[in-house]
């Protein structure tokens, strides 16, 4: 399994529409064969601020998923909305712990 993370920074007057266009997106996201999970946060410091977070079954899932229709439908859009170029991360949780409480 991998971890990929990415952070978006939208222009202040595209947040919003991001926001409503994840909403309709992420059922086909989550919904991609070898997607796991998928979360999105928001920073805290910055309001424009995004950040994906998803679970994949390996490398492969995610290259089938980038090479997708529902990917080329959503990136496009979501690329026209930035005030900054995207980063992403894939990666491999090493350790993860809950805490008992």
């Amino acid at each position: 399994m991998i971890v990929r993370l990415v952070k978006m920074t939208f222009r202040p007057d595209e947040v919003e529409a991001f926001q409503e266009l994840f909403e309709g997106w992420r059922h086909r996201i989550i919904a991609f064969p070898g997607c796991r999970r998928l979360e999105l946060l928001h920073g805290t410091d910055d309001p424009r601020v995004f950040f994906t977070y998803s679970e994949w079954d390996g490398p492969e899932a995610l290259d089938a998923y980038r090479a997708s229709d529902v990917f080329a439908d959503v990136w496009p859009v979501v690329k026209g909305l930035f005030a900054a170029r995207a980063e992403a991360w894939t990666t491999v949780r090493e350790h993860a712990m809950d805490s008992v409480r």
